[in-house]
């Protein structure tokens, strides 16, 4: 089975992403991490023009027309103005996306977001409605789903491969803070940092894209290890249409991994699914009937490798590359894709997680009146008193033994 992405182009994105005379102009807003990657990949692509860049940093922004010759701004409603780019990919700080996103809409902008979408989901709905009333191209960066081995994991369930699922489990891990350090905008909470926003929206992401969206959460922990204003592990139990449920499990303070980690788990009726970015596991039980193409009864291994569609240019993984290509094509194609609906609903699982976090445990040790132990033993005394005169009007009946 072919991944999603391969069949929706029909070839690699390095043929499909080939120079078309009317390249479109899109502008790069924040130059940290993921911003300098976007640019990067924007900036090679052949059906794009990069038309200027915004940041903050004076020095970024010298370096950058210096080696590059490209426009930059620290003013974003004025670059916006004077390059006049039909895209946008904004990169900056989440505590910033929602009022970023609105200004490039008002525009009639298509916008790329790096996720999070929103810090507020009325924001984020308030941005949806005004995106599809201007009928442009939303996405947000969440690049798994892009992950050759994540969209098999994808057409399988929709294919019923594994049946009914009936619970999952959504997984990260990764290196990031491991001991007490200096404060960036990651590590506040009022900009939107911590272990919950940047590390455990991407499970939450695939989970919610497999298995629709949750009708409540509950035993959320959102604990600190190192960080002193936001948490470093998040574990909860999603509650999911059809009676499934969904855990998440996530710590960006575990030193035994190199790097980040993202997987997921899922049980079903028919069989069981195991994926990361490297490979999906896939366990199917002899029912007597038709398993997809490629797959058989039993145990079923295969790779990223052989699942990824090639890019023309490679930064990270190749996800980073496809993701982009897949916005330029849409915007290129005129069609509104409503990428905004979907990351909203990661950011009101986030707000649940959140609420039902700061309730703390629903049941608590000293609001239960007896103990279960306890309760046990009473519920059973006046059966045990039956026995007992049972017994003894039994043994009453039993003649006495002579006296030899």
């Amino acid at each position: 089975m072919t991944p999603r992405y391969a069949r929706s182009s029909g070839r690699s994105t390095t043929d499909s992403a080939r120079a078309d005379p009317a390249r479109i102009k899109v502008a790069v807003v924040g130059l940290g991490k993921m911003g300098l990657s976007h640019l990067a990949i924007a900036r090679t692509h052949p059906d794009v023009e990069l038309a200027a860049v915004c940041d903050s940093s004076s020095y970024v922004l010298g370096v950058l027309e210096k080696y590059t010759g490209v426009t930059g701004f620290s003013d974003y409603e004025k670059m916006l103005d004077a390059a006049d780019p039909d895209a946008v990919i904004i990169a900056t700080p989440s505590r910033t996306h929602a009022s970023m996103v609105r200004t490039a809409l008002s525009r009639g902008k298509h916008v790329f977001c790096e996720k999070p979408f929103v810090l507020d989901s009325r924001e984020g709905e308030a941005l949806v409605a005004l995106a599809r009333s201007r009928g442009v191209v939303t996405q947000v960066g969440y690049h798994n789903r892009f992950v050759g081995a994540f969209q098999e994991a994808k057409s399988l369930l929709d294919a019923g491969a594994i049946g009914t699922v009936t619970h999952a489990l959504g997984e990260a891990y990764g290196p990031v803070v491991t001991r007490p350090k200096g404060s960036t905008w990651r590590s506040r909470k009022e900009e939107g940092g911590g272990c919950l926003y940047d590390y455990a929206a991407h499970p939450i992401d695939l989970v919610t894209w497999y298995l629709g969206e949750p009708v409540g959460v509950g035993g959320t922990v959102l604990n600190r290890i190192f960080s002193r204003e936001t948490e470093d592990e998040v574990f909860s139990t999603l509650h999911l249409p059809g009676d499934s449920t969904a855990q998440i499990s996530v710590n960006w303070s575990d030193a035994s991994y190199r790097k980040m980690t993202t997987r997921v788990t899922l049980w079903g009726t028919a069989g069981r699914i195991y994926v990361d970015r490297q490979e999906i596991q896939v366990f199917l039980r002899d029912e007597g009937t038709q398993p997809p193409a490629g797959y058989g009864p039993g145990w079923n291994v295969r790779y990223t490798t052989d699942l990824t569609v090639p890019v023309w240019f490679y930064l990270r993984g190749e996800e980073y590359s496809a993701q982009i290509h897949h916005f330029v094509r849409a915007v290129k194609a005129g069609r509104p894709v409503d990428g905004f609906a979907s990351a909203l609903v990661t950011d009101r699982v986030i707000e649940m997680l959140v609420a039902d976090a700061a309730k703390g445990p629903s049941t608590q040790a000293e609001r239960i009146q007896v103990k279960p132990a306890a309760r046990w033993a009473r519920s059973r005394r006046p059966r045990l008193r039956r026995i007992a005169s049972h017994l003894d009007r039994a043994s009453a009946r039993v003649p006495a033994r002579r006296q030899s």
